[in-house]
C-alpha cells in the first residue's frame, strides 16, 4: 500500500491533515512518533512566512523526528509562494504541500485557499512557480470545488500533474459546505481516474470503518486523517494496522494515555512559553479527557487555573484513581 511522492516513499499511507491550531509540532511530533507515515504542518500563509513572521516560522519548524514532515502553505501570488517554498526547503521540509482547500472567509477573500479553485489560470501559475523553486516534491490539497454547480477537482488535478505536482488531496466538500454536510468519498473517484498520481481522500474519517470506506469509494491510495486524531494521537497507527491486516489495535491503556497527555502538555508549555502553551493545551487536555467518568468536570477546572503546576496536579488527580479502579 505504499506510495511514492518524488524520492519520499510512504510505507503506509494514512497521513495526518493539517490543522491550523492543531498540528503544531509538538502535536506532529507525537502523532508521527505513534507511527503516522507522514504529518503535514498547520497551514502557512506564505507572506507572513517570507517577512520571517515568528509565528509563521514557529508553525514550520521541523526536526528529524517529523521526517518526512509536509509543510502546507497558502497564498495568491506565485512569486510569493515560490519564496516561502524555498525558505521551508532550506530549513528541512520534505515535502511542500499547496492548499486550495481552506474555506474560512479571511483566507478566501484574500484569494487563497479554496478560492484558487475559482481561478484555474492563478492556480496553475502558483502550483507551477512553487514546482520550479524546489527541489523538493510539491503537493496539492484541495476540495471538490467552489460549489456543486463547479465541481472541477478532477479537471485543475489534470492541470496539477502537468506542471509536475506528485500528489493530490482531496476533501470531499466543496467551498461552500464549509464543514457542514457529509464528506462525499465517492467523488473523489473521478479525481483518481483523472490523473496518474497518488491521491489520497479526507474528510469525515473518524472511525476505523470510515477509513475502509472512504478508501473503497474513493479508489484512492491513501487517507488523510484530521479530527480523528483529537486527543487520540495514537488514532493514526490503529488505521494503518486495520487497513492492512484487519486488526483492531485496542487503545493504549489509561496510564499510558496519561503518560502521553503530560508528555505533550510538557512539550507544548516548551514550544510556546508558559503562558502561550498553557492555553493551547486546555483544548488537547480536553478531547483527551473525553469521555472518560466527570469529564466534563474536569474540563471546566482545567480551563480555570493559570498555574501550570497546579495543571499538572489537576491531571494525575483526575487520572490516577480512574487506573487505579480499572487495576483494581
Amino acid at each position: 500500500m505504499s506510495i511514492q511522492i518524488g524520492p519520499v516513499t510512504i510505507d503506509d499511507p494514512v497521513i495526518l491533515a493539517p490543522m491550523s491550531g492543531v498540528t503544531d509540532m509538538p502535536f506532529r511530533r507525537l502523532v508521527k512518533r505513534c507511527g503516522a507515515g507522514l504529518v503535514v504542518s498547520e497551514m502557512i500563509a506564505s507572506e507572513a512566512m517570507i517577512r520571517q513572521n515568528q509565528q509563521s516560522m514557529k508553525m514550520s519548524t521541523s526536526c528529524a523526528e517529523e521526517f518526512p514532515m509536509s509543510v502546507q502553505l497558502a497564498g495568491c501570488e506565485p512569486r510569493v509562494m515560490a519564496e516561502a517554498a524555498k525558505l521551508n526547503e532550506d530549513r528541512g521540509a520534505a515535502i511542500i504541500d499547496i492548499n486550495f482547500g481552506c474555506p474560512v472567509k479571511k483566507v478566501v477573500n484574500g484569494h487563497a485557499g479554496s478560492a484558487l479553485m475559482r481561478d484555474e489560470v492563478t492556480a496553475a501559475k502558483i502550483l507551477e512557480a512553487t514546482v520550479k523553486a524546489v527541489n523538493l516534491p510539491v503537493t496539492l490539497k484541495m476540495r471538490m470545488g467552489w460549489d456543486h454547480s463547479n465541481l472541477n477537482a478532477p479537471n485543475l488535478a489534470r492541470i496539477a500533474e502537468s506542471v509536475g505536482i506528485k500528489m493530490i488531496t482531496v476533501h470531499g466538500r466543496t467551498r461552500c459546505m464549509l464543514y457542514n454536510g457529509t464528506a462525499d468519498w465517492a467523488f473523489v473517484r473521478k479525481v483518481k481516474e483523472a490523473v496518474s498520481l497518488p491521491v489520497i481522500v479526507n474528510g469525515d474519517i473518524i472511525t476505523l470503518e470510515d477509513a475502509k470506506t472512504a478508501l473503497e469509494l474513493s479508489g484512492a491510495d491513501g487517507v488523510m486523517v484530521g479530527r480523528g486524531t483529537y486527543g487520540k494521537p495514537w488514532f493514526i497507527s490503529q488505521v494503518m494496522a486495520y487497513l492492512k491486516t484487519g486488526e483492531t489495535l485496542p487503545e493504549p491503556a489509561l496510564h499510558d494515555q496519561l503518560a502521553m497527555l503530560l508528555e505533550h502538555y510538557e512539550a507544548m508549555l516548551e514550544h510556546y512559553g508558559t503562558s502561550g502553551g498553557l492555553k493551547i493545551a486546555r483544548k488537547h487536555v480536553a478531547w483527551y479527557s473525553k469521555g472518560l467518568f466527570n469529564s466534563a468536570d474536569f474540563r471546566t477546572r482545567i480551563n480555570q487555573i493559570d498555574d501550570p503546576a497546579q495543571v499538572r496536579v489537576a491531571i494525575r488527580d483526575f487520572y490516577e484513581p480512574q487506573i487505579e479502579r480499572l487495576a483494581a
